[in-house]
């Protein structure tokens, strides 16, 4: 619900929506990753790509403020996401979603009370335009019939989607993905691309994903960032269909020729998950 500042409407095309500079990733005092540097134009769709052990997630959680950095700055819409200004961070926060993997609803709510909570904890509005909110959101992700549904009746994709109308609910400017296709099958992974694809649209949403899916990433993300467990480097941030080819790395290359070109079709889908 928090809008830009001053600052960030005098120069809008000059901020980025999110910074990482010199960033050094991990646990402790254990470094996973080093060197990570990537910026994010407002309204991009950008993917965090590497194989197992790279850092993915670990970044995300990073970028998200559930771990310190080790080394390096995060900065979004040009303010540092400190967490030694508490307030600050949390302001920050408000402005973007999260979908986790699993969708994390809470179980004893219908999907309605699950989409309103970050409304009744975050800001001050009435019952009445708190519950109105969160029907609009499911209807964002054509979910507005299920409302008084609880998660154990609904299925996967459906789940998904749910957990993506509660990251909605405070009107993100940036939506964090963290493997939104993880136990999908093809079509309903499918679907719920075109979601996020109709909402970056229309939301103009800036949209970060970790996944290692081909179909999504060459369907989806105009730019990605590769992270190299071997290395523990950032090895490429470009578009994936010319890293595909031209990339320097083997690595990357390989990663994104897996299966070849046509690794990234699906027949679109007849009806919602």
């Amino acid at each position: 619900m928090n809008g830009p500042t001053e600052q960030e409407k005098a120069a809008p095309e000059e901020t980025p929506a999110l910074a990482v500079e010199s960033l050094t990733i991990g646990y402790g005092s254990k470094a996973i990753m080093a060197g990570i540097d990537f910026r994010l134009r407002r309204g991009e769709i950008f993917f965090i790509l590497g194989g197992s052990g790279s850092g993915k997630s670990t970044l995300l959680k990073t970028l998200i403020g559930l771990i310190p950095p080790l080394k390096g700055k995060v900065s979004f819409f040009g303010q540092l996401f400190d967490g030694d200004d508490p307030r600050g961070q949390q302001a920050l926060l408000q402005r973007t979603g999260v979908l986790y993997q699993g969708g994390a609803l809470f179980s004893s709510m219908n999907l309605r009370e699950n989409v309103a909570l970050p409304l009744r904890i975050h800001t001050r509005l009435d019952e009445k335009t708190i519950l109105a909110l969160a029907d609009y959101k499911l209807r964002l992700v054509e979910l507005g019939m299920a409302g008084d549904r609880f998660p154990s009746e609904i299925s996967g994709g459906m789940m998904k989607r749910a957990g993506l109308a509660r990251a909605l609910a405070l009107d993100p400017e940036i939506l964090f993905f963290d493997e939104p296709s993880a136990g999908l099958d093809p079509v309903t992974s499918h679907q719920l691309d075109e979601t996020i694809r109709r909402l970056n649209h229309s939301l103009g949403t800036t949209v970060v994903v970790v996944s290692h899916e081909l179909a999504s990433i060459f369907a989806l993300a105009e730019r990605i960032v590769f992270l190299d467990a071997a290395s523990r480097q950032q090895l490429e941030v470009g578009d994936p269909r010319t890293l595909r080819t031209d990339s320097p790395h083997a690595t990357v290359r390989e990663f994104l020729a897996r299966g070849g070109d046509d690794s990234a079709k699906q027949e679109p889908p007849a009806t919602p998950a």
